[in-house]
């Protein structure tokens, strides 16, 4: 029998949960389960990965579930057109402006403290190869999927586009996606979570939050395109 509990049940995937209530990515983020690429996995399955006892977990999600008076931007209420608006608007415009920050801020710390941490060599083109596949990754998206995306939305019948499917592009996507989160996830074991050393200068304390923030901010743009945005175009053009 399903264990359930009067919001979610542990055969729900995780993706799904976030998009119904996107303020539970707080509590996914504190158990430290990916809910952006590794969205697509039933809670029990990720909670088995991690060691946590499911019921506990749906128990934790009930209550912020039943709490949670959550202010944010309810993507999955969007037209397809609107969330990739929400999309360039938000998560893209932060990108531009935050990754040439941080190439600045990750160059100029291996080259100070390299001595004391040979890791920030590493961190530094680990987050070198991040911020050139994601500054690639958004021109696909703003020149090629999403126009084609929004012209599915303006359109009665589906269109045809010169990929065939826009699962073809999607499943692209979503590869770039998993290569982003590997690299996140590399960053964070490299800065032992972004935990500065007691001689850290402020120069170091101000990147490692900055990644901090980069790496919260993928996950939310990720899960927003892999389990809202990518899917209903997909079921669309049927």
């Amino acid at each position: 029998m399903t264990t359930k509990t009067e919001l979610f049940a542990v055969t729900d995937t995780v993706g799904s949960i976030v998009a119904r209530r996107p303020a539970l990515s707080r509590v996914f983020e504190q158990a430290g389960i990916d809910y952006c690429c590794g969205g697509k996995l039933p809670l029990a399955e990720a909670c088995r990965k991690k060691g946590i006892d499911p019921q506990q977990l749906l128990d934790t999600l009930e209550k912020a579930g039943a709490t949670a008076g959550d202010a944010s931007v309810d993507p999955a209420a969007m037209s397809l057109t609107a969330l990739a608006d929400h999309i360039e608007a938000t998560h893209h415009a932060y990108l531009k402006t935050e990754l040439p920050r941080l190439t600045a801020m990750t160059t100029k710390v291996a080259a100070v403290h390299g001595g004391e941490d040979a890791r920030l060599a590493q961190l530094r083109d680990t987050y070198a190869g991040l911020a050139m596949e994601m500054s690639q990754h958004m021109l696909k998206e703003e020149q090629v999927l999403f126009p084609m995306i929004r012209q599915l939305d303006a359109s009665e019948s589906a269109p045809a586009f010169h990929c065939g499917s826009l699962a073809n592009p999607i499943r692209m996507m979503e590869m770039e996606h998993d290569q982003a989160g590997g690299a996140l996830a590399k960053m964070r074991e490299l800065t032992d979570g972004f935990t500065p050393p007691d001689w850290a200068c402020n120069t170091y304390r101000a990147m490692l939050d900055a990644l901090a923030h980069l790496e919260d901010d993928l996950h939310q743009h990720v899960h927003k395109e892999n389990n809202i945005l990518f899917p209903r175009a997909i079921e669309r053009q049927g």
